[in-house]
Protein backbone atom coordinates (compact mmCIF):
# COMPACT_ATOMS: atom_id res chain seq x y z
CA UNK A 1 0.00 0.00 0.00
CA UNK A 2 1.53 3.37 -1.02
CA UNK A 3 1.87 5.92 1.74
CA UNK A 4 0.97 9.59 1.46
CA UNK A 5 2.90 10.37 4.67
CA UNK A 6 5.80 8.54 6.29
CA UNK A 7 7.46 9.57 9.56
CA UNK A 8 10.23 7.65 11.27
CA UNK A 9 11.59 8.70 14.69
CA UNK A 10 10.62 12.32 13.99
CA UNK A 11 11.94 14.78 16.58
CA UNK A 12 11.85 18.54 17.08
CA UNK A 13 13.86 20.35 19.75
CA UNK A 14 13.60 24.06 20.55
CA UNK A 15 16.60 25.74 22.14
CA UNK A 16 16.15 27.22 25.58
CA UNK A 17 16.97 26.80 29.25
CA UNK A 18 16.03 24.05 29.46
CA UNK A 19 15.47 23.06 25.79
CA UNK A 20 11.97 21.94 24.85
CA UNK A 21 11.46 18.67 23.00
CA UNK A 22 8.15 19.29 21.23
CA UNK A 23 8.15 16.06 19.19
CA UNK A 24 9.70 12.98 20.74
CA UNK A 25 10.20 10.19 18.24
CA UNK A 26 6.99 10.08 16.22
CA UNK A 27 6.45 7.12 13.86
CA UNK A 28 3.53 7.57 11.49
CA UNK A 29 2.26 6.04 8.24
CA UNK A 30 -0.77 7.51 6.44
CA UNK A 31 -2.10 5.53 3.50
CA UNK A 32 -3.17 7.14 0.23
CA UNK A 33 -6.93 7.74 0.10
CA UNK A 34 -7.22 7.79 3.88
CA UNK A 35 -8.76 10.41 6.13
CA UNK A 36 -6.37 10.47 9.08
CA UNK A 37 -7.11 12.38 12.27
CA UNK A 38 -4.64 13.86 14.73
CA UNK A 39 -6.06 14.48 18.20
CA UNK A 40 -4.53 16.12 21.21
CA UNK A 41 -4.40 19.30 23.29
CA UNK A 42 -2.30 22.40 22.73
CA UNK A 43 1.31 21.57 23.49
CA UNK A 44 0.89 17.89 22.62
CA UNK A 45 3.22 18.13 19.61
CA UNK A 46 0.58 17.60 16.95
CA UNK A 47 0.86 21.08 15.41
CA UNK A 48 4.65 20.91 15.30
CA UNK A 49 4.48 17.51 13.61
CA UNK A 50 2.00 18.79 11.04
CA UNK A 51 4.08 21.89 10.31
CA UNK A 52 7.11 19.68 9.63
CA UNK A 53 5.00 17.63 7.20
CA UNK A 54 3.75 20.84 5.54
CA UNK A 55 7.32 22.07 5.05
CA UNK A 56 6.89 25.00 7.44
CA UNK A 57 9.39 23.67 9.99
CA UNK A 58 12.56 21.61 9.74
CA UNK A 59 12.82 18.53 11.96
CA UNK A 60 15.71 18.29 14.39
CA UNK A 61 16.17 14.63 13.47
CA UNK A 62 14.31 11.71 11.98
CA UNK A 63 12.73 11.28 8.58
CA UNK A 64 9.53 12.68 7.08
CA UNK A 65 8.35 11.91 3.54
CA UNK A 66 5.27 13.39 1.88
CA UNK A 67 3.85 11.71 -1.23
CA UNK A 68 7.10 9.77 -1.55
CA UNK A 69 9.34 12.85 -1.42
CA UNK A 70 11.51 14.60 1.15
CA UNK A 71 11.26 18.37 1.68
CA UNK A 72 15.04 18.61 1.52
CA UNK A 73 15.27 17.48 -2.08
CA UNK A 74 11.83 17.85 -3.64
CA UNK A 75 10.05 20.74 -1.95
CA UNK A 76 8.57 22.12 -5.18
CA UNK A 77 7.14 18.73 -6.16
CA UNK A 78 5.44 18.42 -2.78
CA UNK A 79 4.00 21.95 -2.87
CA UNK A 80 2.37 21.26 -6.22
CA UNK A 81 0.54 18.24 -4.79
CA UNK A 82 -0.68 19.42 -1.39
CA UNK A 83 -3.29 21.85 -0.15
CA UNK A 84 -3.23 23.50 3.27
CA UNK A 85 -6.07 25.10 5.22
CA UNK A 86 -4.99 26.65 8.50
CA UNK A 87 -7.18 27.05 11.57
CA UNK A 88 -7.36 30.78 10.93
CA UNK A 89 -6.64 31.99 7.40
CA UNK A 90 -6.31 35.76 6.94
CA UNK A 91 -7.57 36.67 3.48
CA UNK A 92 -7.70 40.12 1.92
CA UNK A 93 -11.09 41.47 2.94
CA UNK A 94 -11.52 43.72 -0.10
CA UNK A 95 -11.08 40.94 -2.63
CA UNK A 96 -14.09 38.99 -3.82
CA UNK A 97 -14.32 35.25 -3.43
CA UNK A 98 -13.59 34.78 -7.14
CA UNK A 99 -10.63 37.18 -7.05
CA UNK A 100 -9.23 35.37 -4.01
CA UNK A 101 -9.44 31.97 -5.70
CA UNK A 102 -7.96 33.40 -8.91
CA UNK A 103 -4.99 34.67 -6.91
CA UNK A 104 -4.39 31.32 -5.24
CA UNK A 105 -4.82 29.42 -8.51
CA UNK A 106 -1.95 31.48 -9.95
CA UNK A 107 0.41 29.86 -7.43
CA UNK A 108 0.12 26.46 -9.16
CA UNK A 109 1.21 25.26 -12.59
CA UNK A 110 -1.78 22.92 -12.70
CA UNK A 111 -5.09 22.82 -10.89
CA UNK A 112 -8.81 23.38 -11.25
CA UNK A 113 -10.47 26.63 -12.27
CA UNK A 114 -11.35 29.17 -9.54
CA UNK A 115 -15.03 28.75 -10.40
CA UNK A 116 -14.78 24.97 -9.97
CA UNK A 117 -13.14 25.46 -6.55
CA UNK A 118 -15.98 27.79 -5.57
CA UNK A 119 -18.49 25.21 -6.74
CA UNK A 120 -16.85 22.48 -4.69
CA UNK A 121 -17.45 24.49 -1.51
CA UNK A 122 -20.97 25.57 -2.61
CA UNK A 123 -20.32 29.32 -2.68
CA UNK A 124 -21.44 30.11 -6.23
CA UNK A 125 -23.88 32.75 -4.99
CA UNK A 126 -21.07 34.49 -3.09
CA UNK A 127 -18.51 34.49 -5.93
CA UNK A 128 -18.62 38.30 -6.33
CA UNK A 129 -18.96 39.11 -2.61
CA UNK A 130 -16.10 40.67 -0.68
CA UNK A 131 -14.45 38.42 1.87
CA UNK A 132 -15.28 40.87 4.67
CA UNK A 133 -19.00 40.43 3.99
CA UNK A 134 -18.99 36.66 4.46
CA UNK A 135 -20.05 34.78 7.57
CA UNK A 136 -17.51 32.82 9.61
CA UNK A 137 -18.58 29.55 8.03
CA UNK A 138 -18.40 31.00 4.52
CA UNK A 139 -14.90 32.38 5.15
CA UNK A 140 -13.79 28.96 6.34
CA UNK A 141 -15.16 27.38 3.16
CA UNK A 142 -13.21 29.94 1.09
CA UNK A 143 -10.09 28.95 3.04
CA UNK A 144 -10.72 25.30 2.16
CA UNK A 145 -11.30 26.30 -1.48
CA UNK A 146 -7.85 27.97 -1.56
CA UNK A 147 -6.44 24.57 -0.54
CA UNK A 148 -8.46 22.76 -3.21
CA UNK A 149 -7.76 25.06 -6.17
CA UNK A 150 -4.39 23.43 -6.89
CA UNK A 151 -6.14 20.04 -7.23
CA UNK A 152 -4.06 18.46 -4.45
CA UNK A 153 -3.51 14.78 -3.76
CA UNK A 154 -3.06 15.48 -0.05
CA UNK A 155 -5.07 17.97 1.99
CA UNK A 156 -3.94 19.31 5.38
CA UNK A 157 -6.80 20.70 7.48
CA UNK A 158 -5.90 22.31 10.81
CA UNK A 159 -8.93 22.58 13.11
CA UNK A 160 -11.19 23.36 10.13
CA UNK A 161 -14.44 23.66 12.11
CA UNK A 162 -13.29 25.46 15.26
CA UNK A 163 -15.78 28.13 16.27
CA UNK A 164 -18.30 27.25 13.57
CA UNK A 165 -22.03 26.75 14.11
CA UNK A 166 -23.44 23.22 13.65
CA UNK A 167 -24.72 23.88 10.12
CA UNK A 168 -21.36 25.25 8.96
CA UNK A 169 -19.61 22.25 10.52
CA UNK A 170 -21.82 19.84 8.59
CA UNK A 171 -21.19 21.73 5.35
CA UNK A 172 -17.43 21.39 5.82
CA UNK A 173 -17.81 17.71 6.70
CA UNK A 174 -19.53 17.27 3.34
CA UNK A 175 -16.63 18.95 1.52
CA UNK A 176 -14.12 16.70 3.30
CA UNK A 177 -16.14 13.56 2.55
CA UNK A 178 -16.45 14.53 -1.12
CA UNK A 179 -12.68 15.13 -1.47
CA UNK A 180 -11.93 11.73 0.04
CA UNK A 181 -14.52 9.99 -2.17
CA UNK A 182 -12.52 11.18 -5.21
CA UNK A 183 -9.37 9.45 -3.94
CA UNK A 184 -7.80 12.33 -2.04
CA UNK A 185 -5.87 11.88 1.21
CA UNK A 186 -6.68 14.07 4.21
CA UNK A 187 -4.75 14.80 7.38
CA UNK A 188 -7.02 16.63 9.79
CA UNK A 189 -6.29 17.98 13.26
CA UNK A 190 -9.26 18.47 15.54
CA UNK A 191 -10.22 18.58 19.19
CA UNK A 192 -13.81 17.60 18.42
CA UNK A 193 -14.03 13.89 19.18
CA UNK A 194 -17.35 13.46 17.36
CA UNK A 195 -15.78 14.98 14.25
CA UNK A 196 -12.91 12.51 14.35
CA UNK A 197 -15.26 9.56 14.88
CA UNK A 198 -17.42 10.62 11.93
CA UNK A 199 -14.74 11.54 9.38
CA UNK A 200 -11.57 9.59 10.10
CA UNK A 201 -10.52 6.09 9.05
CA UNK A 202 -7.82 6.18 11.72
CA UNK A 203 -6.73 8.61 14.40
CA UNK A 204 -3.55 9.21 16.37
CA UNK A 205 -3.80 10.58 19.91
CA UNK A 206 -0.87 12.85 20.75
CA UNK A 207 0.29 13.95 24.21
CA UNK A 208 3.63 15.31 25.42
CA UNK A 209 5.22 14.97 21.98
CA UNK A 210 4.39 11.31 21.50
CA UNK A 211 1.65 9.19 19.95
CA UNK A 212 -0.16 7.42 22.78
CA UNK A 213 -2.48 5.39 20.56
CA UNK A 214 -3.18 4.93 16.85
CA UNK A 215 -6.06 2.97 15.33
CA UNK A 216 -9.54 3.34 13.90
CA UNK A 217 -11.92 5.26 16.19
CA UNK A 218 -14.00 2.14 16.81
CA UNK A 219 -10.98 -0.02 17.61
CA UNK A 220 -9.71 2.57 20.08
CA UNK A 221 -13.11 2.64 21.75
CA UNK A 222 -13.30 -1.15 21.75
CA UNK A 223 -9.90 -1.16 23.44
CA UNK A 224 -11.53 0.29 26.55
CA UNK A 225 -13.22 -3.07 27.05
CA UNK A 226 -16.54 -1.27 27.43
CA UNK A 227 -19.18 -0.14 24.98
CA UNK A 228 -21.04 1.99 27.51
CA UNK A 229 -20.36 4.44 30.31
CA UNK A 230 -22.41 4.91 33.46
CA UNK A 231 -22.06 8.40 34.95
CA UNK A 232 -23.46 8.90 38.45
CA UNK A 233 -23.28 11.26 41.44
CA UNK A 234 -24.06 10.65 45.08
CA UNK A 235 -24.76 12.95 47.98
CA UNK A 236 -21.52 12.79 49.95
CA UNK A 237 -22.34 14.16 53.37
CA UNK A 238 -19.83 15.23 55.99
CA UNK A 239 -16.63 13.21 55.98
CA UNK A 240 -18.05 10.60 53.62
CA UNK A 241 -16.01 10.50 50.41
CA UNK A 242 -16.04 7.71 47.87
CA UNK A 243 -12.71 6.49 46.47
CA UNK A 244 -11.92 7.49 42.90
CA UNK A 245 -12.26 3.89 41.72
CA UNK A 246 -15.57 3.27 43.50
CA UNK A 247 -17.52 0.57 41.67
CA UNK A 248 -14.51 -0.94 39.91
CA UNK A 249 -15.07 -4.26 41.71
CA UNK A 250 -18.71 -4.56 40.61
CA UNK A 251 -19.46 -7.44 38.21
CA UNK A 252 -19.33 -6.25 34.59
CA UNK A 253 -17.20 -3.15 35.30
CA UNK A 254 -13.87 -3.01 33.46
CA UNK A 255 -12.65 0.30 34.93
CA UNK A 256 -13.77 3.25 37.03
CA UNK A 257 -12.73 6.88 37.36
CA UNK A 258 -13.82 10.09 39.06
CA UNK A 259 -14.20 13.55 37.53
CA UNK A 260 -14.86 16.08 40.32
CA UNK A 261 -18.24 14.98 41.78
CA UNK A 262 -19.01 12.62 38.92
CA UNK A 263 -18.14 8.94 38.99
CA UNK A 264 -17.84 7.00 35.74
CA UNK A 265 -17.93 3.25 35.20
CA UNK A 266 -16.73 1.51 32.03
CA UNK A 267 -19.21 -1.30 31.32
CA UNK A 268 -20.29 -3.67 28.57
CA UNK A 269 -23.83 -4.31 29.83
CA UNK A 270 -25.45 -1.41 31.71
CA UNK A 271 -28.55 -3.45 32.58
CA UNK A 272 -26.32 -5.84 34.56
CA UNK A 273 -24.21 -3.21 36.31
CA UNK A 274 -26.91 -0.70 37.29
CA UNK A 275 -28.80 -3.03 39.72
CA UNK A 276 -25.49 -4.03 41.32
CA UNK A 277 -24.50 -0.36 41.64
CA UNK A 278 -27.82 0.62 43.23
CA UNK A 279 -27.55 -2.27 45.68
CA UNK A 280 -23.99 -1.26 46.62
CA UNK A 281 -25.02 2.36 47.20
CA UNK A 282 -27.93 1.22 49.37
CA UNK A 283 -25.61 -0.90 51.48
CA UNK A 284 -23.32 2.11 51.92
CA UNK A 285 -26.38 4.24 52.82
CA UNK A 286 -25.54 6.70 50.06
CA UNK A 287 -28.17 8.72 48.21
CA UNK A 288 -27.94 8.66 44.41
CA UNK A 289 -28.49 12.19 43.01
CA UNK A 290 -28.05 11.46 39.27
CA UNK A 291 -27.37 8.57 36.90
CA UNK A 292 -27.01 8.50 33.12
CA UNK A 293 -25.80 5.96 30.58
CA UNK A 294 -24.16 6.69 27.22
CA UNK A 295 -22.03 5.19 24.48
CA UNK A 296 -18.27 5.22 25.01
CA UNK A 297 -16.45 7.82 22.86
CA UNK A 298 -12.96 8.88 21.82
CA UNK A 299 -13.10 11.39 24.67
CA UNK A 300 -13.24 8.43 27.06
CA UNK A 301 -10.24 6.90 25.28
CA UNK A 302 -8.29 10.15 25.75
CA UNK A 303 -9.18 10.32 29.46
CA UNK A 304 -8.27 6.67 29.92
CA UNK A 305 -4.85 7.21 28.30
CA UNK A 306 -3.96 10.56 29.88
CA UNK A 307 -6.08 10.80 33.03
CA UNK A 308 -7.39 14.17 31.84
CA UNK A 309 -10.19 15.55 29.70
CA UNK A 310 -9.14 17.27 26.50
CA UNK A 311 -10.98 20.46 27.48
CA UNK A 312 -9.18 20.51 30.83
CA UNK A 313 -5.80 20.30 29.12
CA UNK A 314 -6.75 23.06 26.65
CA UNK A 315 -7.59 25.33 29.61
CA UNK A 316 -4.25 24.56 31.28
CA UNK A 317 -2.41 25.39 28.05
Amino acid sequence: MPYAIECHDLRKMYAGSPPVEAVRGVDLLVEEGECFGVLGPNGAGKTTTIEILEGLLAATSGEARVLGHSWNGAGDKIREQIGISLQETRLSEKLSVLETLTLFRSFYREGISPKEAIKQVSLEEKADSWIKNLSGGQKQRVAVATALVGDPKLLFLDEPTTGLDPQSRRELWGIITDFRSKGGTILITTHYMDEAERLCDRVAIFDHGRILALDSPQNLIDGLGADHMIDFEVDEIGDVSLPDDFGSDLPGVSAARRDADNHCLFVAQPHVVIPALLSCLQEEELELTSLTTRQATLEDVFVHLTGRHLDDVEDES
